[in-house]
């Protein structure tokens, strides 16, 4: 009896230090935790620049930024069987814009309407993969059509933003986006020898996006990453061997802007 005694004894002491050595782990944790939320958050208050940027209702500046362009493909359902298409593949290509920034304060700070009209400059590729008619060859035929356009955006976006940490706020935007493409061929006639992908002038996409904002002196200074993406196809059926194949293509891209407001 005297050893269960001791052993029992022994267990208890021990499963009392374990829990007093999690218990002391998870307060000292714990107390980590709450000084360094309480260093971040009790920094003290630095003086703000561009005190007045928020009391005005309308802003303007300009906008500069790089964009990667593609397109969503869709190939007709028995492209295989009647085209010996393999796969339908798209690459997003480089390209830029630039525009001028308008924004319209709505009732409070943080919620505005912002007009950016924009000239950019897009390029997407188009990869057809064939099946090779010569039976000794192991790898497919390879086709590449490049889309180029030129447009003029005007995307129309509502922005809410955060309050200012001193010099510094976030935002998200979320909108829609007319495009009218200049280098449009949607009434070009075809070239039976080097037949080309037709894509429709006029486009309607949606937009979301977000950005950071500094506040200097006299100006505002700003990084924005946007997505958008058609909501009909853009592209024109006409029935020449570049074109058989696909159902459909939507317009999509991405964008990053620096924006400066005064």
């Amino acid at each position: 009896m005297n050893i269960l005694n001791f052993l029992n004894s022994f267990f208890r002491i021990k499963n009392a230090k374990q829990r007093l050595k999690g218990m002391n782990r998870n307060f000292v944790l714990t107390v980590l935790l709450v000084l360094l939320t309480s260093t971040i958050f009790a920094q003290p208050e630095k003086n703000k620049n561009y005190k007045n940027f928020d009391r005005r209702w309308i802003h303007f500046g300009f906008m500069l930024g790089a964009n990667m362009a593609n397109f969503k493909a869709i190939p007709v359902n028995d492209a295989y069987a009647s085209y010996n298409l393999k796969s339908l593949e798209t690459k997003r290509q480089p390209g830029g814009q630039v525009g001028i920034v308008g924004t319209l304060k709505l009732g409070h700070p943080t919620i505005r309407l912002r007009f950016v009209p924009t000239l950019s400059f897009q390029e997407r590729a188009v990869r057809y993969y064939f099946t090779n008619p010569d039976p000794s060859k192991t790898t497919d035929l390879f086709v590449e059509e490049r889309v180029n356009s030129t447009n003029l955006d005007f995307p129309l976006m509502l922005q809410f933003r955060t309050l200012r940490i001193n010099n510094f706020a976030a935002y998200v935007l979320v909108g829609g986006q007319y495009s009218y493409d200049l280098q449009s061929q949607e009434d070009a006639n075809q070239s039976l020898i080097d037949p080309f992908v037709k894509i429709r002038a006029h486009d309607f996409q949606g937009q979301v996006g977000g950005g950071l904002e500094w506040f200097a002196q006299f100006f505002k200074f700003g990084f924005e990453v946007k997505f958008s993406q058609s909501f009909s196809s853009s592209f024109i059926q006409d029935k020449t061997p570049v074109s058989l194949p696909i159902d459909r293509l939507y317009n999509k891209v991405l964008w990053f802007s620096l924006i400066f407001e005064g």
